[in-house]
């Protein structure tokens, strides 16, 4: 499928089940307004069943291209074949945008040539990975942080000259950043050539998760020019992060794409053959959309399902990726009717493709449409984003009432989730924040989102926040509030890398970025979403904090020196004892707002008691004895205490005093005993 170099030449092929006639454009340029050549696809040698393919002599690496489709404009039946808009190739490895594109061209009647995306033909086997292979480093020893590529370098503040602001390119130049940050994979929100005006007027899409390819990468990120560099500086990139310890995931989106609803424009699916892509309703001139965006893809035909497998493969096989985050996963489980299938085929496609065998496989399992899934979603080797977590994490330390129990059960993977399917524990991928939504920062300073900017009037992103100002809405200069925040902010990043499962976190977390309470930032290409790098000498507690509760993350198991237990594991294996302000006795009531739990691997000498104090005044906890004279509570963390205090390095924890501990008003409290906690960390 797509276009593949031959010896003389390359094959075109591309799947169309209703087209009357296609035809091969070759441009010069990707600005032309006329094809150099068109090549007609005829019916009756070239078409293999629904397959239209083509060998063309001369064409090399670098050639641009596209398709032009006939058949019936018919959309009360479906068919929306327009032969004046060209279309990319579904399968195309490279895009090619001129400077004056327009997403208006391809939706209006009329000849858009010169305004349109083109496909470019690529050369995907000529590149040297230098031995470079997929990390395949297990969930429990895995640290998210999810970024944007452009956001994360492209403010000035980043250092970088201007021609690798907010590329792939500069994104290498931060590794050492990410390596001192101590996280173990970073997270790409979509890196697929996606459609920047599919905004609001005057806005840019700047999350990306508008598509309009599933196999190029998008030629925006790169600090190269032309099409194909954007492909080796994304493997640049890749090679780079691999030689660090860094794996990639991809934030992929196969639920919808850039097309829209019924009014929106003709790029590629729609124009090749728009029932077999798109679900669509009973009246067919209407788009199903599960997705919110204006049109759903149909994932669970054939042809789709072959083309979302082999998307994957080739991301993992010739771009070298490590794992991918699947956006609106449940839209996977539906029918072409929109019904939920029990057994989805391109779900059990992808589990079973020995290609993308240890592929690290998350999903965001729910839609727009109210399938939700968390804790269900087909499968044996996928992990699930919970939302839960997110907040009852948050629920907690606002001191909502009824949230102990929830907060203890995230804690200890969601086993009220997930105990009943038998998985491993690493299957909740635990954060409090993430792209889409407050920043941690925001959900300290603000109760409300304030998303005018937007231009929707506020009336855009989730209404349910659970957020706490800490008693002020917005930036204050009230340093009684700013200690408050910055406490909690350090409670939800222990919470979060403490507890069973796989740990994340979102680009500038660790230093309060803030969206000034903006929860749905997707059309914000600018300094409110981007990573301010001054932020790193305003907070460097935070970023303190956060590099020593990473670098604690894999700790030395002394009784098996092969061994090696990061600290969610070390909750996970080892004899667990709830606790309130009194030994054995949790106080699991309504309004009860704090809760201990004590951690012993028997036999190892290694010992954990942490507590979760989100009343608004401090309390007195009695702790566990232990036995022997020379064996004390050591205090790794205590988040109420000022900095440098609040966190220590794990060699220098300092011993505690007594029968019990003061746990300060809104605090998380970390102690350690043992020898085996003496150990040097290891990864």
């Amino acid at each position: 499928m797509g276009a593949t170099l031959r010896r003389g030449g390359a094959n075109f092929s591309v799947f169309s089940r209703s087209a009357a006639r296609i035809e091969l454009l070759l441009f010069d340029r990707v600005d032309a307004c006329r094809p150099a050549r068109v090549i007609p696809i005829a019916h009756s040698s070239n078409r293999t069943y629904h397959y239209w393919h083509v060998f063309v002599p001369g064409v090399k690496a670098g050639q641009i291209y596209g398709f032009r489709a006939y058949g019936p404009f018919e959309p009360d039946s479906g068919m929306r074949f327009d032969p004046s808009k060209l279309l990319l190739d579904p399968y195309g490895r490279a895009v090619a945008v001129p400077k004056n594109y327009s997403r208006e061209a391809a939706r209006r009647m009329g000849d858009n040539m010169g305004t349109a995306m083109k496909s470019v033909v690529t050369a995907p086997h000529v590149y040297d990975w230098e031995g470079d292979e997929p990390l395949k480093r297990p969930w429990s020893r895995t640290i998210i942080y999810e970024m944007h590529v452009r956001g994360f370098t492209a403010h000035a503040s980043s250092g970088l000259p201007e021609s690798k602001r907010g590329t792939y390119a500069g994104l290498v130049e931060k590794i050492p950043y990410l390596r001192q940050l101590g996280i173990t994979a970073v997270e790409l929100l979509p890196v697929f050539q996606f459609d920047p005006q599919d905004a609001p007027p005057g806005r840019t899409n700047y999350w990306g998760y508008s598509p309009v390819s599933f196999f190029a990468p998008h030629q925006a990120y790169s600090s190269r020019q032309d099409p194909l560099g954007a492909v080796d500086e994304f493997r640049d990139m890749v090679k780079a992060l691999h030689r660090n310890g860094i794996e990639v995931i991809l934030d992929v989106v196969f639920n919808h794409t850039a097309e829209g609803g019924h009014d929106g424009p003709t790029q590629c699916f729609r124009g090749l053959d728009n029932p077999a892509y798109y679900l669509l309703c009973e009246d067919r001139s209407q788009y199903a959309n599960f997705t919110g965006t204006g049109n759903t893809l149909n994932a669970n035909h054939p042809a789709v399902r072959r083309m979302i497998v082999d998307s994957l493969r080739y991301w993992v096989g010739e771009m070298h990726v490590d794992g991918f985050r699947f956006d609106l996963a449940s839209i996977l489980a539906r029918d072409s009717s929109g019904a939920v299938l029990s057994n989805p085929p391109v779900l059990w496609d992808i589990e079973s493709d020995p290609v993308l065998a240890g592929t690290k496989m998350i999903a965001e399992a729910w839609d727009a449409a109210g399938l939700y899934q968390v804790g269900s979603f087909v499968g044996d080797s996928w992990k699930e984003w919970n939302d839960k977590f997110r907040d009852d994490v948050r629920d907690f330390f606002r001191g909502a009432n009824d949230s102990v129990g929830r907060m203890a059960d995230r804690l200890i993977g969601s086993p009220s989730i997930y105990g009943q399917r038998g998985r491993e524990a690493e299957e909740s991928v635990n954060f409090v924040a993430c792209h889409d939504g407050f920043t941690l920062n925001d959900i300290v300073c603000y109760n409300f989102k304030h998303n005018e900017e937007n231009g929707e009037d506020n009336r855009d992103g989730r209404e349910d926040n659970r957020s706490w100002n800490c008693g002020f809405e917005g930036p204050t200069d009230d340093p009684g509030i700013e200690c408050l925040r910055n406490r909690q902010v350090k409670n939800f990043l222990t919470i979060t890398m403490l507890s069973v499962g796989v740990p994340m976190f979102v680009m500038g977390d660790e230093v309060r970025r803030s969206q000034s309470g903006n929860n749905n930032a997707y059309c914000q290409d600018n300094g409110k979403s981007w990573f301010d790098w001054s932020l790193l000498t305003k907070h460097p507690d935070v970023l303190r904090f956060v590099q020593l509760l990473t670098g604690r993350r894999v700790m030395r198991d002394v009784a098996h020196e092969h061994r090696r237990l990061s600290l969610n594991e070390f909750l996970r294996v080892s004899k667990r004892a709830w606790h309130g302000v009194k030994l054995n006795q949790p106080d699991w009531s309504p309004c009860s707002h704090s809760i201990a739990i004590g951690a012993e691997l028997q036999n190892e000498g290694l010992l954990l008691h942490a507590i979760m104090n989100a009343y608004w005044e401090s309390l007195e906890f009695e702790l566990p004895e232990l036995k022997g004279a020379q064996v004390k509570w050591r205090r790794w963390i205590d988040t109420s205490l000022d900095p440098p205090n609040e966190i220590c390095d794990w060699s220098a924890s300092v011993p505690v005093q007594g029968r019990t501990y003061r746990a300060g008003a809104r605090s998380v409290v970390v102690l350690i005993a043992g020898d085996g906690m003496k150990a040097k960390n290891s990864d």
